[in-house]
């Protein structure tokens, strides 16, 4: 792959966050949401870190961070992550981890945690492992597959 820009969202990337959006929201079997607002209201969402990976200026994946919690777990990270389908499975998703984790680090976070990493989802589990985080928690049927029912949700953990 040539080399993937990592950076802040900027408002001229608004479409290719819908477009990433609606792909994923079609798919239905790994995201909680059920509407793009809702993705974008959480998303864009104030206090957030929002970043693009582009390739050549096409936009293929997004993620955002911020606190897991807030106050007493605020020194604890979460974020969220999108790749278009288009750019699955040619390091865009592992680039916007690494890149994650050394913002967190940089802004003082002590460690990463994952909420809801549904199950059934095995690329993303098998990345989040291969960077370092483990399985510290498993939620059964809290999740509603499209296909195959209510599945269980990892809680993934990872000290910086």
């Amino acid at each position: 792959m040539a080399a993937l820009e990592i950076r802040p969202y900027a408002p001229q990337d608004l479409d290719a966050l819908r477009r990433i959006g609606e792909e994923i929201l079609a798919d239905g079997s790994v995201f909680p949401f059920e509407s793009l607002q809702g993705v974008l209201d959480h998303w864009l969402a104030p206090g957030l870190h929002t970043f693009v990976a582009c390739l050549d200026g096409e936009v293929l994946g997004s993620y955002e961070l911020g606190p897991n919690r807030p106050d007493r777990g605020s020194h604890v990270a979460n974020a969220g992550y999108m790749v278009a389908q288009s750019a699955r499975g040619r390091g865009v998703g592992q680039a916007m981890g690494e890149h994650s984790l050394e913002l967190a680090r940089s802004l003082g976070y002590r460690a990463m945690q994952f909420n809801q990493v549904v199950s059934t989802n095995l690329s993303a589990v098998r990345l989040w492992q291969r960077i370092g985080f483990r399985i510290v928690g498993e939620v059964p049927e809290a999740f509603r597959h499209p296909s195959l029912g209510l599945v269980s949700v990892y809680v993934m953990y990872r000290e910086l």
